[in-house]
This record gives structure tokens, sequence and C-alpha cells, in this order.
């Protein structure tokens, strides 16, 4: 290779290099989708209110399958696991003893969740805009479409077309931030995950 050849080669390398880091949000968001069919990780979760009061904290993990399956557990402080069965969703209050039930239907469409766990067509629920770069971070704002929901917008921040930090501002001024860790990109997640049975002696409440 001559000295010429040798120049344009490293000058590719390194225009390919300089796209990857400055893929913004929207885009890191939309190769999230594309390229992650299942996934599994911890998170932090924190609970800020609009008026001040001390911050509710708790910790959990989840996991998901496209689209539509997905199982939310909360561990501390308290006990807690969200199940989306694909029809279904289950929230099961393992203190209470209590499970509520409802159709999942098309409302996954237009949720938080369904930015990480839903199928690819989330513009067609959500305004979606980029919001710079901040901590390292590549930032994307989603705003429902439809505005009937109890959340007002999401921040998802971006790092390697993974999601490090997700923020959701609900319509009463509060603010959840999901922290996530040890972030695993398409494992294999046994089908059996993703079902729920109530347990014997539990209230079921709902359809």
């Amino acid at each position: 290779m001559n000295v010429v050849n040798m120049k344009n080669h490293f000058l590719c390398v390194l225009c390919f290099f300089c796209a990857e880091a400055i893929a913004s949000g929207t885009d890191q968001l939309k190769a999230f989708v594309a390229d992650t069919h299942s996934a599994r990780a911890g998170f932090s979760q924190t609970v800020v209110g609009k008026s001040g009061r001390k911050p509710q904290q708790s910790l959990g993990n989840f996991m998901f399958s496209r689209p539509g399956k997905f199982r939310w557990t909360y561990v501390k402080p308290y006990s807690q696991l969200i199940v989306g069965d694909g029809e279904k969703l289950w929230v099961y209050d393992q203190d209470m003893n209590q499970v509520s039930v409802k159709k999942l239907g098309s409302a996954l469409g237009s949720s938080p969740a369904a930015l990480l766990a839903g199928d690819n067509a989330m513009e067609k629920n959500f305004f979606l805009k980029d919001g710079g770069s901040t901590d390292g971070l590549e930032w994307v704002e989603a705003t429902p479409k439809e505005k009937e929901g109890s959340f007002e917008r999401v921040r998802l921040g971006f790092k390697e077309n993974l999601p490090r930090v997700m923020e959701v501002h609900d319509n009463f001024g509060q603010t959840t931030t999901l922290t996530f860790s040890q972030f695993e990109r398409n494992p294999v997640l046994a089908t059996g995950v993703f079902r729920f049975v109530p347990p014997k002696g539990a209230d079921v409440v709902g359809e």
C-alpha cells in the first residue's frame, strides 16, 4: 500500500470512528430497537415529586422480548412483579398478595415501556427529537402523540447504542429516573419467564 492509499485508508477509518462517536440519541434509539430483540439488565430507580420531598428509591431487574413481552421485578425496598405476556399486563404485589390484570392491547405502544420493549413503529406513537449530549450520553426525547396518557415526555440517554438512563416526566410534575446496569443485548430467555399464574390464594382484581 503506497503512502497516498495508506492516508486515505486512515482517513476512512478515522471518519468511521468519528461517525460512531457522534451518533445522535435518535439514531442510537433506532439502532437499539432494530438490533436488540431481547435484553436483560438491572436498574436503580429514583422518583422525585413536584413538592421536592425526599426521593423514593428502589432496585430491581428486568428482561424483555420483542414485541410486547417483558418482566419487571422490584426487589427493594418492596417486592413487586410486573409481567407483560403480549396479551395481558399482570401486576403482583407480594406483600398484599394481590394481583391486578388488564389487557395489554394497544396501550403498550404509547407507554414508556414501548421505547424499550415495543416494536419498531415508535414514530407512530411518539414525536422524537435529539436531546443533545450530557454526561457522556447522547439523549433523545420522546413525546407521546396521544395526549390522554399519564406522562408528558420521556428522555433516554444512550451510549454505544444501549440505553443507560431513562427519565419519565409524568403529568403531575413527578420525575422517575431509571439507571440501567449490566445491560445484556439479545440473551437467550426462557419463554416461561413471560408467563404469569396468580399464586394460590391471591386476590385477583381486573379482567
